[in-house]
């Protein structure tokens, strides 16, 4: 049988004896894992704080159900409620005074219609792109790329903003309730963002069990109130309080006329600024991969109960708001929410204790509303980098399985804005909302465009709900942006096209850079070889870190081997000359060159250019580099070695190879074999060893299968695992396709002669196989083995 394992790590297997000869039985693979690595102190204190690393297969794990989704997805737009009926107050109230009470349930009411339009909209969108169905998805599949970062370009200025929004919303609910904390209102802002990053980073279904419980409460709190507070209005006992209060906005005088005397402009303004309440909205959309199976029914009901419990309690709270003339305050303390609270509950002890455990939970709620941010913004960021319009950093998981770059990002940005305005909610409103409405007109234009080309069953309606979300969406952004434009709207309509523009530059690098990297592949790759290879071992001086460099070049066998000086100190270089020859190298010339200019870079590029000259000699330069685990041993050394391999890799056929030697190692202690129980040779079949996090013992959940490392050679056997790797060959080679699985006893290899590849057997994916165990490499092996695929969590389709 053909040797397909080559390559693999071997480990020592079990020994038997036979007519006093010992032999060497094949024995299973080891399983990933079987070596201890060394481990950095940084990635050893991550472990420490975010908790073990998730392998993959826990992506699934990471899902969550419809309560917990809920939580970590719809906690920006619930806590909108505790603000968006006082920001309407704020624009009115200095101009028509008492008589603003008298058109905030209209406006209301209008902006719960926008709400309607807009998740109805988004209730088709999750339906035409269960996986992730976003402003971003939408306009990409349906305008095509470079109109989608526009879409791209507004949902993450907004997620930014409804970070600093919500926590500053969220201080300014904790120092109504302790004064003495507002002097400090930008440190504790700060402070929470720092820790939502650090939830988010332990992972998703981390972050929802944190979080899940605050939003849950907030909402049985402000249910409380609502009811409370319209129980007594009912029965006549919740008294209408003057609005000329010390600290409250200036109370304009009220007019006649549908308006109460404000202008058609005013009115807008006010409707904009309550059209913050839908900010949000669109998160669950956007993160349609992180529910548990059926995604699509799931979000789509999580979607629906979300907009219902956000239209009843921001209509309660404008009701509560109208029957008892709670004012907002110029400082912003106490919130709107805080005097209704404390007009419904009184000053009595049980009272006092109901408006302190809502203030507490609206706090929560608030601050963690930035947690639809931390989940929305990293993934919208990964299917832009996806794209290739922005780096792609961002579409990597890291150690919990979330998108930390995008999370740390997200932080860092709110923080600085936050700093920026002084954590003032005031200050940073009026930028609010634009990005959203924008991503809520360009969802549902979209959508009108897929279905006038899919044309399903019932399309027209469905065309007319996405259009009239897009139309009332378009009117809300375009009043936004007129009310607001001198106050900060500005900023955001000015980031927007500069944005696009990065984004679109971005993509064009990326682009010109795989359009080199592509073309003439196969015509490199078939070039015939040189007829000679040099190596050139670049020698500083003579040390350990040299030593490693010329035995690899050794190791090469190349035609010549020669080993390089410049000149920079003519001591040393002759210090040099001499030790080299008592070491006893001097089979391996050592050629001392002038530099009398000190260029290293420049000399090295003249030497190499000579060596290619004649066209027929292929070039490898050997650096030695020296690595520090100090940080200041770092600063004290120079890195000579990336300059030069940077110069001369620029001339065609030189290749510049760093051979790294890292000092304050013990190199024989770096990588051994774990400990592990006696093999099924010595001691009968094995036992489970302990699965990697996150992982499973396949064998023991499908019945008739066996451990891998207790099978034996010569045997029929049923063994069951994850398929860690597969050999692809070349068209031009003896067909025979071969792949590696494992359980957490260890591999074993299958080949399948005759074939170059067995549809969906692919890494990661569980499978059942059984047959005959022979040899391959002193490893175990089967040679066409049936097979059958195995339901698990690796086996659905990647919703992220």
């Amino acid at each position: 049988m053909t040797d397909v394992n080559e390559g693999t790590p071997i480990v020592e297997p079990g020994r038997f004896s036979t007519g006093g000869r010992v032999s060497r039985a094949p024995g299973a693979l080891p399983r990933s894992g079987s070596y201890e690595l060394p481990e950095k102190l940084s990635y050893r204190l991550k472990n420490k704080l975010l908790g073990k690393p998730l392998v993959n297969e826990s992506l699934s794990g990471e899902r969550l159900g419809k309560p917990t989704a809920l939580a970590v997805l719809s906690s920006d737009v619930m806590s909108s409620s505790a603000y968006a009926t006082e920001q309407i107050l704020v624009v009115l109230i200095p101009i028509i005074g008492v008589a603003a009470y008298g058109l905030v349930i209209p406006i209301t009411a209008l902006i719960l219609i926008v709400l309607a339009f807009v998740t109805a909209s988004y209730l088709q969108v999750i339906r035409a792109f269960p996986k992730a169905g976003g402003a971003y998805v939408v306009t990409r599949e349906t305008f095509g790329l470079k109109l989608a970062q526009l879409a791209a370009a507004a949902l993450l200025i907004d997620y930014t903003l409804t970070v600093a929004v919500s926590v500053s919303a969220g201080v300014d609910a904790l120092t109504s309730a302790v004064p003495t904390l507002t002097p400090y209102n930008v440190e504790i802002s700060v402070f929470f963002v720092a820790l939502l990053a650090y939830g988010n980073l332990r992972g998703i279904r981390e972050a929802g069990k944190s979080f899940a419980i605050p939003t849950f409460l907030f909402i049985a709190n402000m249910g409380i109130m609502i009811f409370l507070g319209l129980f007594r209005v009912i029965f006549g006992h919740l008294p209408t309080h003057s609005i000329h209060q010390v600290g409250a906005y200036h109370a304009g005088l009220g007019g006649s006329g549908l308006l109460m005397g404000a202008s058609l402009f005013i009115v807008l303004q006010a409707f904009a600024s309550g059209g913050t309440a839908l900010t949000g909205t669109e998160a669950i959309s956007n993160g349609v991969g992180i529910f548990k199976s059926p995604q699509e029914r799931n979000a789509r009901k999580t979607l629906l109960a979300m907009s219902l419990i956000l239209g009843t309690m921001f209509l309660g709270v404008s009701l509560l708001a109208v029957f008892t003339h709670a004012v907002p305050m110029l400082s912003g303390t106490p919130t709107l929410i805080s005097q209704i609270a404390t007009y419904v509950y009184g000053t009595g002890p049980i009272g006092r204790f109901l408006y302190l455990f809502l203030q507490i939970s609206t706090t929560m709620i608030l601050v963690l509303a930035a947690n639809t941010s931390f989940t929305g913004f990293p993934f919208l960021a990964s299917f832009t980098a996806a794209d290739s319009f922005l780096p792609r950093q961002f579409t990597k998981r890291g150690h919990r399985l979330v998108f930390s770059n995008g999370i740390i990002v997200l932080a860092v940005l709110a923080e600085i804005l936050l700093i920026a305005t002084k954590a003032r909610v005031t200050a940073l409103i009026a930028m609010y909302a634009i990005g959203v409405f924008t991503g809520f007109t360009m969802a549902g234009a979209g959508m009108v465009k897929h279905h006038l080309k899919v044309k399903e069953p019932g399309y027209r309606w469905r065309i007319a709900v996405n259009g009239s979300a897009a139309v009332l969406s378009f009117i809300v952004d375009f009043i936004f942006a007129y009310t607001k434009f001198t106050r900060g709207a500005w900023v955001v309509l000015v980031m927007m096209p500069v944005l696009v523009i990065l984004f679109i530059r971005l993509n064009k690098v990326y682009v010109e850079e795989e359009s080199e990297l592509e073309s003439g592949v196969a015509a490199a790759c078939d070039a015939p070889i040189l007829k000679s290879h040099t190596v050139l071992v670049f020698v500083d001086r003579l040390d350990l870190a040299t030593a490693r460099a010329i035995q690899y070049a050794r190791a090469i066998n190349p035609d010549d081997l020669k080993a390089i000086h410049f000149i920079l100190d003519v001591r040393q270089a002759r210090e040099l000359e001499e030790e080299w020859g008592k070491r006893g190298l001097g089979r391996i010339e050592l050629e001392v060159i002038e530099c009398p200019d000190r260029r290293i870079r420049s000399v090295s590029l003249e030497l190499v250019t000579e060596y290619t000259a004649d066209g027929e000699t292929e070039v490898t330069v050997l650096l030695p580099r020296r690595g520090y685990s100090r940080v200041w041993s770092r600063v004290l050394h120079d890195r000579t070695a990336d300059s030069i391999a940077e110069v001369v890799s620029q001339i065609p056929h030189v290749n510049a190879t760093i051979i790294p030697f890292e000092l304050g190692t013990k190199k024989t202690s770096l990588v051994r074999f774990k400990s592990k129980k006696p093999s099924s040779v010595e001691s009968g079949p094995q036992t489970a060893t302990q699965p990697a996090d996150g992982e499973t013992d396949i064998h023991l959940i499908v019945p008739g299968a066996v451990p891998i490392g207790s099978v034996t050679y010569r045997t029929k056997a049923k063994v069951a695992g994850r398929v860690k790797l597969v050999r692809v060959q070349s068209w031009d080679s003896v067909p025979a396709f071969a792949a590696r699985i494992e359980d957490s006893t260890g591999g074993i290899v299958l080949v399948f002669a005759g074939r170059r590849a067995v549809p969906g057997i692919t890494p990661g994916r569980r499978l059942l196989v059984e047959g005959m165990v022979g040899e391959v490499g002193g490893h175990l092996a089967m040679l066409n083995p049936k097979y059958e695929f195995l339901v698990g969590p690796d086996s659905e389709e990647d919703g992220e």
